[in-house]
């Protein structure tokens, strides 16, 4: 079954960091890329971060660059987060996307980052 899995939510100080983790399955899950998006109270879910799983290019929406990093391995069909200077309105679910070869998306559960002042 395929499947896309996140981890490393939690609560965190404005101004700190933290790291998510996300595994795809099954390893023989041919990934053309995976990406990160958040949903923020009362708001609609928005692009964070994209990385390529050929290339490793990577896109980032405007609000994180410089402060958030998407990198990957291949080996562990793994993708991470590392987002530093969070912000007091940071508070969101963060989402996993594994994008198929195939073109099928699959979506993590979600983890949620809260974000105090």
């Amino acid at each position: 079954q395929e499947q896309v899995v996140e981890s490393g939510g939690g609560l965190v100080e404005a101004g700190g960091s933290l790291r998510f983790s996300c595994v795809a399955s099954p390893r023989s899950l041919s990934i053309a890329d995976m990406a990160w998006s958040r949903q923020a109270p009362g708001k609609e879910r928005e692009f964070v971060a994209r990385i390529n799983w050929i290339s490793g290019s990577t896109n980032y929406a405007d609000d994180v660059k410089g402060r958030f990093t998407i990198t990957k391995d291949n080996a562990k069909n793994a993708v991470f987060l590392d987002m530093k200077s969070l912000r007091p309105g940071g508070t969101a679910i963060y989402y996993c996307r594994t994008k198929a070869l195939s073109g099928r998306g699959i979506w993590g559960q979600g983890t949620q980052v809260t974000v105090s002042s």
